[in-house]
């Protein structure tokens, strides 16, 4: 019985995975993980295979926006704070919590000055977004990106998970310094 009930269920399953995600007209927030769109209004959208070329060349900025957990606030004195390491595709800069639905001043201001120091401060310089698989975090800045004026942006959905699948290098990266981050 158990097993009429699974199948009988499966094409429900096959077509809800098999539905298109449509792009949102802002931007995404909680869930942060899950199915995202094919498509980026106004940027690419990259393989796999894609990015890796693009990374051989060595002319790209690759910044990964994976968000870095917080310090738990109410540690017993005397704790050591380890952050878990970050590992992402050599070369690129790392601006985590850029990625949110909705950015406060200093994290905007933070998230700029981090896409002026990848690109050099050119607008037009290319530059790739990626997070992990299935995370709306890459595709949030990608767009803002674009809003900020940037004229060749490129999101790669599958984010370091599809990037290690295939084998491709990884290097452990520490986070670009936050304005906060800097007074402690």
């Amino acid at each position: 019985m158990l097993v009429l009930a699974l199948f009988a269920s499966a094409p429900l399953l096959v077509s809800v995975q098999a539905q298109d995600v449509q792009e949102p007209e802002g931007y995404r927030g909680d869930p942060y993980r899950g199915p995202v769109p094919k498509t980026l209004k106004g940027g690419k959208v990259l393989s796999t295979d894609q990015t890796f070329e693009l990374w051989q060349t060595n002319q790209v900025a690759f910044v990964d926006v994976l968000p870095r957990a917080p310090k738990p606030k109410n540690l017993p004195e005397g704790t050591i704070w380890r952050e878990k390491p970050r590992y992402a595709i050599p070369g690129s800069i790392w601006l985590p919590n850029v990625g949110y639905e909705k950015l406060d001043d200093a994290t905007a201001a933070y998230f700029k000055a981090g896409l002026e120091k990848a690109t050099g401060g050119d607008m037009s310089h290319p530059v790739v977004f990626y997070c992990l698989d299935e995370c709306w975090m890459s595709w949030n800045a990608a767009k803002r990106a674009l809003e900020y004026g940037y004229s060749d942006v490129a999101w790669y959905p599958e984010g370091t998970d599809g990037w290690g699948f295939e084998d491709h290098p990884l290097e452990e990266i520490k986070g670009e310094p936050f304005e906060q981050d800097r007074e402690k």
